[in-house]
């Protein structure tokens, strides 16, 4: 069975440092997660990736889920990587990418996935992308990057997840991606000198308005809302505001330490301090939904705002 990383397999897969389990945010988001995996089994650096991180906005209803820009791939890893249009099924166009040595990024229904179970496996149906590195149709067999790990499944899962019960006209398509990778990987020097210059363009491109000030201005009166909502309504609030944010400057921490841990040694903290600070909100909401009273969030996002301002300031002095 032809593979992009032959050399891995799902039993005894290690998971890269920036998804130990005594981070924060052990997880962040599927397609993030995915690129952190990829990157680390190519051989390159993914904390160079994450200076994106600065532009991630409030956009009045959630935070903006967090995406690597394509381009940023290419400058700083030489990975191409575009959309992959299908007119075959999926499994048919997977197997001709895998043989010519490009991991491909499909959109799944987390149902069939066995990794989450507890969480949507045979629960509930939800999109997310994995990325495959081995595809055996005839055994019905898969091993996939997904969220902070490496994983197989097969038989039953296997079906469901390229919708085998549904006819080939009805299906639905999923929008996929595949990944050309370089013949030769770029020195860590040459990654972090690539990283920095994506980092003063991030920068640049950062909210015009402090966008944990944005939130806190309007979480009391959207948690007020989501509590007449019920649990499932709040844990999806939770993952897509105080949880996006948390993960995506946890992540920026880690990208500054990488890059410089003496010169950002202030702004890495102040990530941090935002990180931690939205772990904390996210017990205090927890708290708040369940006994109907809001009190304590009029004050509970104050250190991120400040962290922010914090951040900002300190990457225009340095490199803006």
């Amino acid at each position: 069975m032809t593979a992009v990383f032959p050399e891995i397999s799902a039993t005894g897969y290690v998971q890269h440092r920036l998804h130990a389990p005594d981070r924060a945010w052990p997880q962040t988001n599927c397609y993030v997660d995915l690129w952190i995996e990829a990157l680390a089994s190519l051989g390159v650096a993914p904390e160079a990736m994450l200076g994106f991180t600065l532009t991630q906005d409030f956009e009045g209803d959630q935070f903006t889920f967090f995406k690597v820009p394509l381009e940023d791939l290419e400058r700083l890893y030489g990975v191409v990587c575009t959309e992959l249009a299908l007119y075959d099924t999926v499994e048919a166009h997977v197997v001709t990418q895998l043989g010519r040595g490009r991991l491909c990024l499909v959109e799944m229904d987390s149902f069939y996935l066995p990794d989450t179970a507890g969480v949507t496996y045979g629960i509930e149906h939800g999109k997310t992308t994995v990325g495959i590195n081995r595809l055996d149709p005839a055994a019905k067999t898969m091993e996939y990057f997904h969220n902070d790990g490496y994983f197989a499944l097969s038989g039953a899962d296997y079906e469901g997840a390229f919708q085998h019960a549904t006819e080939f006209g009805l299906r639905w398509i999923p929008y996929t991606e595949f990944a050309k990778l370089p013949a030769s990987l770029p020195s860590e020097d040459d990654q972090r000198t690539v990283a920095r210059t994506l980092l003063a363009q991030h920068l640049a491109r950062r909210p015009q308005t402090n966008p944990l000030a944005t939130f806190h201005s309007v979480f009391g009166t959207q948690v007020a809302e989501v509590a007449e909502r019920g649990l499932d309504f709040f844990h999806l609030y939770a993952f897509n505001t105080v949880r996006q944010f948390g993960a995506n400057f946890e992540l920026l921490s880690a990208h500054l330490s990488w890059l410089d841990a003496t010169e950002f040694a202030a702004e890495a903290e102040a990530a941090k301090t935002i990180c931690d600070n939205a772990k904390t909100t996210q017990f205090t909401l927890a708290r708040a939904v369940a006994r109907r009273r809001f009190d304590a969030l009029a004050t509970a996002l104050e250190p991120s705002v400040a962290a922010w301002e914090a951040i900002m300031t300190g990457l225009s002095s340095k490199v803006g």
